[in-house]
């Protein structure tokens, strides 16, 4: 689950993270009042939405004055804001985080991800903050410092060292830095993170460390020992991955034509895989799951007819813990609840298939029956391009 900058920030600050002065607005009158409040000589204007890049896509700002910070709010809020990270559609900008500035000396990425070839948490530093890591990466891979953390599930002081002096980091301000890693560290361990990073962590004149950016990534599978449901913001998700959530189905929309309905995600990634070989994308990722009840999926043909760059859809189930025919029953009597007005391709392999072949074969809706995975998905891109013909 992914939530705001100002959201994060707030974890931050109950974990003795130092973060700028500020507060998240929904108006530009409440932007200036802000402003005026926070009494320091610049005030930075930041759009909240769920993507990075908000500064090149014109998002953030810098006001002299609270009257220019009330004309930045105005500005912003109810923009379409469009990102590298949003794509073409962009978003809108409900809220505005105003924070003080600081008089920056110095600027760092710091970043920890779940590295799944060690299955480990790893934690970076990188003495090139404020440039997306990204390009770091490809420029200068040497300037990203890393420790994994050990069975002990801790960033160890000394690991924390080592990352601090290897970025050229002495005195008070690698005291700071090495502090601050702790600390952070702590907030990813105990808030069940996928991904955390702050870019930059800026070192003040007065050399201070402070986190002047925040990002944080929750496990969704971790959420039911956590308190963070309220800071989910529906606005900012894909109404039909919503829609998708409530009925348990793991959807995911693409920018493809090809409807995939798969149970497993192995096999929904091999499907989609194929799809593309077959010379089409697939519209979407959707496993949903195991079982394949009447319910998932008549839940999951109203999400795909509600994707209007459905042109087909392929259904592609294995019957290992299921049986196929109860999936074929399943799927005849969903399509009894949910207009669907495209081509659907099956492909039902396992126990019983012969048995589902029959039900699909006798239903009243014109199944495309198929029987192998590639067959299944070149029916499913030749019936689009009939279609269209």
């Amino acid at each position: 689950m992914k939530i705001h900058e100002y959201q994060a920030k707030e974890i931050l600050r109950k974990f003795d993270v130092p973060i700028p002065r500020g507060q998240i607005c929904s108006t530009a009158d409440g932007a200036e009042r802000v402003a005026y409040l926070l009494g320091s000589e610049k005030v930075v204007v930041k759009a909240q939405i769920h993507a990075g890049g908000r500064g090149k896509g014109g998002g953030v700002k810098i006001a002299s004055s609270p009257r220019e910070a009330l004309q930045i709010a105005n500005n912003i809020l109810g923009m379409n804001l469009v990102t590298h990270q949003t794509g073409p559609k962009g978003k809108e900008v409900l809220k505005v985080l105003v924070e003080e500035g600081l008089p920056i000396k110095k600027e760092f990425y710091v970043g920890i991800v779940i590295d799944r070839s060690v299955n480990s948490p790893v934690v970076m530093l990188c003495s090139e903050g404020g440039v997306e890591i990204e390009e770091v990466a490809q420029r200068s891979p040497e300037k990203i410092q890393k420790v994994r953390i050990t069975c002990t599930g801790k960033l160890l002081p000394y690991q924390a060292r080592t990352l601090v002096y290897s970025s050229g980091l002495k005195g008070r301000e690698a005291r700071a830095m090495i502090d601050f890693l702790l600390k952070f560290y702590k907030v990813f361990a105990a808030c069940d993170a996928s991904l955390a990073e702050i870019n930059p962590v800026v070192i003040t004149e007065d050399e201070r460390v402070i986190a002047l950016d925040a990002k944080i990534n929750l496990d969704d599978n971790a959420l039911f020992r956590q308190e963070f449901h309220e800071l989910r913001d529906i606005s900012e998700e894909d109404p039909l991955e919503v829609e998708s959530s409530m009925h348990n189905l793991n959807y995911i929309k693409l920018n493809g034509d090809v409807g995939c309905m798969v149970n497993g995600a192995g096999l929904a990634m091999a499907t989609m895989d194929l799809v593309k070989l077959a010379g089409s994308m697939p519209a979407n990722f959707l496993d949903v799951g195991g079982a394949a009840s009447v319910e998932r999926v008549s839940a999951a043909f109203r999400i795909l007819m509600k994707d209007k760059d459905v042109k087909a859809v392929l259904v592609n189930i294995f019957g290992g813990i299921v049986r196929c025919d109860r999936v074929a029953s399943g799927i005849v009597e969903a399509m009894k609840q949910v207009k669907v007005n495209v081509p659907v391709v099956t492909r039902l392999q396992g126990t019983n298939a012969a048995e589902a072949r029959r039900i699909l074969d006798q239903a009243e809706f014109p199944f495309i029956v198929a029987e192998g995975l590639a067959e299944a998905a070149e029916k499913a891109v030749q019936s689009i391009q009939q279609t269209a013909a």
